[in-house]
């Protein structure tokens, strides 16, 4: 079902956003050509370091399509129509690796969710579907009780980033959707900090 403020949808034009439980959409998204490609099907942040590592070629589709079937499942999905064009990642900050990483600070004890990838489809970038996307993991994780959802940008002052690098998004992009900046961090991205931001849902 769509996404909405009161549980159902958010749109604009075609751009419809869906929670992520259609595994064929989430590979085209994702998943690499060849199967046994060690890509990282979003896993990098999701799951723990160790376990990640661990995780080769086809074993890593297979625990995606597993993840694809739990609730929450582990992102959400933008549509034109009936073709997937975007990716975020979303989900508690507990059960990824944010929960351990010491370079990005918790602000408090509050059990928030953290979005940190936002990947558009090639042929569909400029259309401002980020935007759409960033706004689709807000109402998601706020659907599931989440009482303030996190993202880990990079502050880069207007300047251009690489678009291998840009899957975090900017700061830019989070305080268009109503995040405010909450703390610095240690971490750097192609040679920009990269921030916390922070909206709460409560």
């Amino acid at each position: 079902m769509p996404l909405s403020e009161a549980g159902g949808r958010v749109s604009d034009m075609a751009i419809e956003v869906r929670p992520a439980s259609v595994f064929v959409d989430v590979k085209a998204m994702v998943g690499p050509k060849r199967p046994d490609a060690n890509v990282c099907w979003c896993l990098s942040y999701r799951i723990p370091s160790k376990e990640n590592l661990a995780l080769q070629g086809p074993a890593r589709g297979e625990l995606v399509q597993k993840l694809c079937r739990q609730d929450p499942p582990p992102g959400v999905l933008a549509y034109d129509g009936d073709e997937v064009v975007g990716w975020a990642g979303v989900h508690p900050r507990s059960d990824t690796s944010f929960a351990r990483n010491r370079k990005i600070p918790h602000v408090d004890d509050l059990d928030v969710w953290s979005v940190w990838c936002i990947r558009v489809r090639p042929g569909h970038r400029g259309k401002g579907i980020s935007h759409h996307l960033l706004e689709g993991a807000v109402v998601f994780a706020r659907d599931h009780g989440a009482p303030a959802i996190e993202g880990y940008p990079v502050d880069n002052k207007g300047e251009k980033v690489d678009l291998t690098m840009a899957y975090v998004g900017t700061r830019k992009l989070f305080e268009r959707a109503g995040f405010t900046k909450a703390a610095d961090t240690e971490s750097v991205l192609n040679g920009f900090p990269r921030v916390l931001m922070r909206l709460d849902l409560g």
